[in-house]
């Protein structure tokens, strides 16, 4: 893997281009994608997957130990325990290109896992896009797990025609006029200076915006650098022998840091300590080493392999958040904002081992991405995991 990530950091330097890229030693997950940094805005390119490990060709995965299921997950943070299920939210994933097996897929996916039929909507707001392995694979993880975990939510699939800066927030755009009510990106890249002149596309009323904070260490991203949107950073996920949550730690991989751009929001004032006077990312985490990374189904051939693949990375943590959110907006009178969830995320949370915070999440102490996890707030895995039976109707109550 060393060597993988050398190789890229010598594409960075030929092309320009900042990637979220996984560092777990046995390789293999897909990541978060990312645009390529620098001020000149045109120049931002989106960029497939670096990083998954194939499964099997076949419709049925090969049981693998350390690579989970929904039911898995399910458990682990308490969503099963939950008897909402999304019902009458709708998800938006924000991607670039399309996958045109999505449906099917998808379909093989709920099969195999007992899961309901999806309510699924692909849109291409700039016209049909030609076709991209990489971000087929991305799309796929999305789609199957924002419905393993919210399985009543609409899915709503917003396919950019290319993956430069304006065609993802034109995706952004319509996303937000079309109904959703939760919006998630698994793409993001170095900050720029301008940055802030783009936060608006993550503002607006009764919809939460997530993204993801990288696949690559230590290190600031945007748009999970917005204050106006929920970053989402990873852990490494362990279960007991009974496949209850066991442990977690800050994964090698995860985003985080603070912000060139962006000052602190007055959500993080309680954490000056960490963070100073910029915004610090991520917010919250979830598993996304993709060592214990879970099952995803593409028949669309990535590097000539389809089926089922070990996916990992904060491509799967920002979904898994937002299908959370979904879950404490059923049965609100209006959705949350952004704003909302990230006031109750800290207000809940409130002060290194308080009770709000015990009981509402999983405080990561162990493990670094550069930055080291420490009790409380850190630069690596922000505020912690979900105790999801705790934390969403936690959400659901907030006004």
């Amino acid at each position: 893997m060393k060597k993988l990530v050398k190789k890229l950091e010598i594409c960075f330097i030929a092309a320009s281009i900042t990637l979220f890229a996984g560092t777990a030693a046995t390789a293999t997950t897909a990541s978060a994608k990312t645009i390529a940094a620098a001020d000149r805005v045109k120049g931002w390119v989106a960029h497939h997957p670096l990083h998954y490990k194939h499964n099997s060709n076949g419709i049925h995965p090969n049981a693998v130990s350390t690579v989970y299921s929904p039911a898995q997950i399910k458990k682990a943070y308490g969503i099963d325990q939950l008897s909402k299920t999304g019902a009458g939210q709708t998800i938006a994933l924000i991607e670039a290109y399309g996958s045109p097996t999505i449906t099917s897929d998808l379909n093989t996916f709920d099969q195999q896992f007992g899961l309901p039929s999806a309510n699924i909507e692909v849109a291409y707001p700039g016209g049909k896009p030609k076709k991209d392995e990489g971000w087929a694979l991305e799309i796929a993880l999305d789609v199957e797990w924002a419905h393993a975990l919210a399985p009543s939510a609409k899915i709503m699939v917003v396919a950019a025609k290319s993956a430069s800066i304006t065609n993802l927030l034109a995706a952004e755009d319509y996303a937000t006029s079309h109904g959703a009510t939760v919006v998630s990106n698994s793409w993001g890249g170095a900050e720029f200076s301008t940055e802030s002149s783009y936060n608006s596309h993550f503002n607006h009323t009764g919809i939460t915006y997530l993204a993801s904070s990288g696949d690559n260490g230590s290190g600031s991203s945007w748009p999970a650098s917005s204050p106006n949107v929920v970053a989402v950073g990873g852990t490494t996920l362990n279960l007991t022998s009974a496949g209850q949550y066991g442990s977690e730690s800050a994964w090698s991989g995860s985003g985080g840091a603070t912000s060139t751009y962006e000052s602190r929001p007055s959500y993080q004032s309680g954490w000056t300590s960490i963070v100073g006077a910029k915004r610090g990312i991520p917010d919250v985490s979830f598993d996304a080493d993709p060592n214990t990374g879970v099952y995803v189904y593409s028949s669309t051939k990535d590097n000539g392999q389809s089926g089922w693949f070990q996916v990992g990375g904060t491509s799967f943590s920002a979904p898994a958040w937002g299908a959370l959110i979904a879950l404490a907006n059923e049965g609100r009178t209006q959705s949350l904002s952004s704003a909302q969830v990230l006031s109750t995320v800290y207000n809940t949370a409130g002060t290194t081992g308080s009770s709000g915070y015990t009981a509402n999440y999983h405080d990561i102490q162990t493990g670094s991405n550069g930055y080291a996890a420490a009790a409380g707030y850190d630069l690596v895995t922000g505020i912690g995991s979900p105790i999801a039976d705790k934390i969403v109707p936690a959400l659901s109550l907030t006004k």
